[in-house]
C-alpha cells in the first residue's frame, strides 16, 4: 500500500501508486472482475455499433481523423489511437448499459475499456498490463467521483464525463510508460479535458453517448501531452480552481477530498460498482426488476393495472422521474432510458427490458404510454442515497388486488451479483449482430486467459 508522510497535491499521491502497481498487486477477485468489465464494454460497442447513433458516429469519426492503426469495433476501419478510442467508448454507451459505480454513478469501464483496447494497437502491452491498467483507471475513476457524491447530477454534469476523464489519463500513462512525475502532469492536463453537460436528457437527444468515448480520448491526450512535456496543475482536484472549486461551487456542498487517495492499494473502490442486467439508468433498474417480478408471479397483464407506486430517494428525482411530462412520454430511446415511469412500464408490458428495448414501437404504443401515466413516484426518507439502489414497485389492479415486490440492493451490484453465464448471455446477445457464435466463444475465451496473452490486441483481432 502506498503512504505519505507529507501532504502532496492528489494527483502526485495518484502517480506514485499507479506508477509502481503491478499485476501481481490485484486482488484475485479485481482481476476476474476488470476481465468480465472487458468482455462487457467489447459486447457493448458491437451492440452500440448496431445503432443509428453508433453508424452516425462512424461515420463523422472516419471522416475527421486519417487512417491510423487503431480499430473501430463492428465496422473494423481504421483510424489513429484517439480516434478508436472515442469512437469504440461512444458506441458502448449507446444503448445505457454499461457499468456503474454506485455511489458516484460513473460509468468507469466504458471508457476505460476503450482507451485500452486502443493503446492495445499503438504499443505493444500484454494482457497483463491491459488489466492492470484498466483496474486502476476504474479505480481512480471511482475515487474521484466518490468526492461529491450525488452533487452533480443535480447541477446538470454527468459523472461519467468528468470523472472517467482522470481514469483513462493514468491508465493510458501507465500503459505508455510514463513516469509518476509526468502522470501527474497529466492528471492536471485531463482536468481540462473533463466535460459532460446533461442538457440533452431535456429533449431526449444523444450528447450523453458520447461522453465516454471523450473521456478516453481525452485522456490517451493528456497522457501523450505529458509524456512530451506539457505541463498542467498539480492541484487539479482540491486546488483554489480545480475541478470540485468550480463544478460544486456551493461551499456547503459535501467535498470528501480523502476518498482520493485513502487506503490506495488496500481498499478497491471499484468493488462497490454493478454490471447492468437492463438498458437503463441504473438507479431504475431494481424498480425494472421488481415490476418484472410481479408480472411474472401473478400474471399481471397491463390491461389490469389501475396504479403503480415507487418509492424512491430523493436525489434520484431529477433524474429519472421529473418533469413528470417528459418521463411519462419520452421522445426518443435515450430519453427512455432515464425514465423510472416509462421504464416500469414497458417492463410490465413485456415482462422484460432487453437490448432492444426502447424501440420507436415500443414508445409510441398506447397501451404502454398509458401505463406509464399510471406510475407514480413518492420520495421516502428512509431509502439510502448515493452508493445503494434499492427499489420497490407496489401494482394495485382493477380489482383492488395489490401486490407488492422490493429488491434491496440491484441485480448486479456486490451484495447481489450477476453470475458469469447471465454476463456471458448478455454479451453473446451484444455481440450476435457482428460476431458468430463461434467468434463469440474465441472473444469470451480469449478474455476468460487475458493474464496469458502476450499481446492484447489479439482481441481486437477476434472482435472485428
Amino acid at each position: 500500500m502506498y503512504s505519505s508522510a507529507v501532504s502532496l497535491p492528489l494527483s502526485t499521491d495518484l502517480a506514485a501508486w499507479a506508477s509502481r502497481l503491478r499485476f501481481e498487486d490485484l486482488p484475485a477477485d479485481v482481476v476476474e472482475a476488470t476481465k468480465l468489465r472487458v468482455m462487457d464494454v467489447i459486447g457493448l460497442s458491437l451492440a452500440g455499433a448496431e445503432t443509428p447513433f453508433g453508424k452516425s458516429t462512424r461515420e463523422a469519426v472516419v471522416a475527421m481523423f486519417p487512417t491510423g492503426p487503431c480499430r473501430i469495433l463492428g465496422f473494423g476501419d481504421r483510424v489513429g489511437v484517439t480516434a478508436a478510442a472515442f469512437a469504440n467508448g461512444a458506441l458502448s454507451q449507446a444503448l445505457e448499459y454499461d457499468d456503474t459505480h454506485n455511489e458516484s454513478i460513473v460509468h468507469m469501464s466504458s471508457p476505460a475499456v476503450a482507451a485500452a483496447l486502443a493503446l492495445s494497437e499503438f504499443t505493444a502491452i500484454t494482457g497483463r498490463d491491459l488489466i492492470t491498467a484498466v483496474a486502476l483507471g476504474n479505480e481512480i475513476s471511482c475515487r474521484v467521483g466518490s468526492v461529491s457524491s450525488g452533487e452533480l447530477h443535480k447541477r446538470g454534469f454527468h459523472p461519467t464525463g468528468l470523472f472517467a476523464t482522470f481514469g483513462a489519463a493514468f491508465l493510458a500513462a501507465k500503459l505508455l510508460g510514463v513516469d509518476a512525475e509526468s502522470m501527474a502532469r497529466a492528471a492536471g492536463i485531463a482536468g481540462s479535458f473533463a466535460s459532460g453537460l446533461l442538457e440533452c436528457w431535456v429533449d431526449g437527444t444523444q450528447t450523453k453517448f458520447l461522453h465516454p468515448g471523450w473521456s478516453a480520448q481525452s485522456g490517451i491526450t493528456a497522457a501523450m501531452l505529458a509524456r512530451s512535456g506539457v505541463t498542467g496543475p498539480a492541484q487539479v482536484f482540491e486546488g483554489r480552481w480545480g475541478l470540485f472549486a468550480s463544478h460544486v461551487q456551493d461551499q456547503a456542498a459535501h467535498r470528501d477530498f480523502a476518498r482520493i487517495k485513502a487506503d490506495l492499494g488496500s481498499h478497491w473502490e471499484s468493488r462497490n460498482s454493478s454490471f447492468k442486467p437492463f438498458p437503463a439508468a441504473h438507479v431504475i433498474h431494481p424498480y425494472i426488476s421488481a415490476a418484472i417480478r410481479l408480472r411474472n408471479q401473478h400474471a399481471i397483464q397491463a390491461a389490469d393495472i389501475e396504479s403503480v407506486e415507487c418509492p424512491v430517494t430523493g436525489f434520484i428525482v431529477s433524474i429519472v422521474c421529473e418533469p413528470i411530462a417528459e418521463k411519462h412520454a419520452p421522445a426518443s430511446d435515450s430519453h427512455g432510458r432515464v425514465s423510472l415511469q416509462y421504464s416500469v412500464a414497458e417492463a410490465l408490458f413485456f415482462g422484460e427490458l432487453g437490448k432492444h428495448a426502447y424501440s420507436d414501437q415500443s414508445r409510441r404504443n398506447p397501451e404502454i404510454l398509458a401505463l406509464a401515466g399510471k406510475v407514480r413516484y413518492r420520495v421516502d426518507p428512509d431509502y439510502p442515497g448515493p452508493g445503494r439502489f434499492k427499489g420497490a414497485v407496489k401494482v394495485t389492479l382493477n380489482d383492488g388486488r395489490q401486490f407488492t415486490d422490493v429488491e434491496e440492493y440491484n441485480r448486479g451490484s456486490a451484495e447481489n451479483p450477476m453470475t458469469y453465464e447471465e454476463l456471458r448471455a448478455k454479451f453473446e446477445e451484444n455481440a450476435s449482430a457482428f460476431l458468430s457464435a463461434d467468434a463469440r466463444g474465441r472473444v469470451a475465451d480469449a478474455v476468460q486467459r487475458l493474464e496469458l496473452l502476450p499481446d492484447a490486441k489479439v482481441l481486437l483481432e477476434l472482435a472485428t
